[in-house]
């Protein structure tokens, strides 16, 4: 049954990443299943265009500025145009050569609209970013639906766009991906949930992809996070705010510092402060003027785009 969804559409937003583009393809290349790839790169100054085209992907240039979470990825697999789209980012790598299968086979199947991978951290990780992932990407696969709002909350709607799939078609009927300045797979998750499908976890798809962040860059990310669950606060509405699953993870890193590294906490406590005070700061700020958020945002350019000045009309 899956051969019927051949090709399958990979697409790739890049920028300046050289380092890692690479392994992605040639591991895709690896796969065994049909792909068509497409990768939209925000005008790159190293030798990412150049790979990924020796590399045999379909490169289209934009203008920096013209990037957007959502825009773009809207814009990529509307012209994949293929039934299955495959989101994927430039430095997640695929662990075996049937990952690609494995993720989308809850859609094949027809059980679900939506799947997402398993991520793993890199070998090098700390416990900051390794416990995340442990806490986000269970061994244990999932198939959540709307009903399970009262089980998982906020987390009813997870997905992560570093690895997932989507049936093209549900996209369309349920508006795609939004022009937004994040979080783009959690809105389209929640939409296509609403209408009554299914996202399936599938933990037997594994990526390799995690981030080493500073506190700042923490902080900036979950600014980010906070300004658009209070812009498109319909969600919200629907689970409540994030807070408590926040918690969950920090009694989970510091139960892990203590038996690693105790000498550790103090920055746990800092980080995860930093944390909630950047999603509540964002939060609020929906009514500051962009020229003031532009300084806490993780994505500066997005405060100066298109689509932040067309939604502020």
């Amino acid at each position: 049954m899956i051969a019927d969804f051949s090709p399958i559409g990979i697409f790739i937003p890049t920028r300046n990443n050289e380092d890692t583009i690479d392994r992605c393809l040639r591991d895709l290349k690896r796969q065994d299943i049909e792909q068509k790839i497409l990768i939209i790169d925000s005008s790159s100054t190293d030798n990412t265009v150049a790979i990924a085209r020796d590399l045999g992907a379909e490169v289209r240039i934009i203008p920096e500025i013209k990037f957007n979470h959502g825009a773009t990825r809207e814009e990529g697999r509307k012209q994949l145009r293929t039934r299955i789209v495959v989101m994927l980012t430039a430095d997640a790598f695929v662990q075996d050569d049937q990952t690609l299968k494995k993720l989308i086979a809850p859609i094949a199947d027809g059980r679900a609209a939506a799947s997402y991978a398993r991520q793993i951290p890199r070998k090098k990780a700390d416990v900051f970013e390794s416990v995340p992932r442990l806490f986000n990407y269970p061994p244990e696969s999932q198939l959540r639906g709307i009903e399970d709002i009262p089980k998982y909350g906020v987390y009813t709607f997870f997905c992560s766009n570093s690895c997932a799939a989507y049936r093209n078609d549900v996209l369309d009927e349920t508006g795609g991906f939004e022009s937004v300045l994040t979080n783009e797979d959690y809105f389209a998750v929640a939409r296509i949930l609403q209408k009554g499908y299914k996202i399936a976890y599938t933990a037997d798809a594994v990526v390799e992809h995690s981030h080493n962040y500073t506190i700042s860059q923490d902080f900036k990310r979950y600014f980010d996070t906070g300004y658009v669950r209070a812009e498109r606060n319909r969600v919200v509405k629907l689970t409540g705010q994030a807070e408590g699953r926040g918690m969950e993870l920090f009694k989970m890193t510091v139960k892990a510092l203590k038996k690693q590294n105790k000498f550790l906490l103090p920055k746990a406590f800092f980080l995860f402060f930093a944390r909630w005070f950047g999603f509540r700061l964002g939060y609020f700020s929906v009514r500051i003027p962009g020229g003031i958020n532009r300084y806490f945002s993780a994505q500066p350019a997005y405060w100066k785009s298109e689509y932040y000045l067309h939604m502020n009309k």
